[in-house]
């Protein structure tokens, strides 16, 4: 006859196994911005002309909850290059500063990530941009 402590170590076991498969998601979610994206957008220049474009994107992890970025965007009149740090301040937004030494243009980014795609916006120099990436 087994005792009761017994009887319990495979539930035990069970619950250690599920609560560790419980917080894999969560822990996926903070490095699930890091690879490669693309995707397409729109940005509004300091005119109020708008122009669709689209973006190649990669993130690297900084360390602890920051990222970089670099970005190629390209529209009919014009490509562009950029960079950014963002720091992740909820369990799927991150927020930061982008910089383009092309144009001398800097601003604020946001970015919410949901799954294999997330949707961005930049503010700054006078315009904005507005992007949805997937994997």
């Amino acid at each position: 006859m087994r005792s009761t402590s017994q009887a319990l170590s495979p539930i035990v076991a069970v619950v250690v196994a599920v609560s560790a498969l419980l917080a894999l998601p969560s822990m996926a979610a903070a490095d699930g911005l890091t690879g490669s994206w693309r995707g397409n957008g729109s940005m509004v220049l300091p005119s109020g002309a708008t122009e669709k474009a689209r973006c190649r994107v990669s993130f690297s992890k900084q360390g602890g909850r920051s990222y970089a970025m670099n970005a190629v965007c390209a529209s009919s009149s014009a490509r562009v290059s950029q960079t950014a740090s963002l720091k992740q301040v909820g369990a799927n937004r991150y927020v930061g500063e982008f910089l383009n030494n092309e144009y001398g243009i800097s601003g604020s980014i946001n970015l919410t990530l949901s799954g294999s795609s997330a949707s961005a916006a930049l503010y700054g120099g006078g315009g904005s941009a507005f992007f949805n990436l997937s994997r």
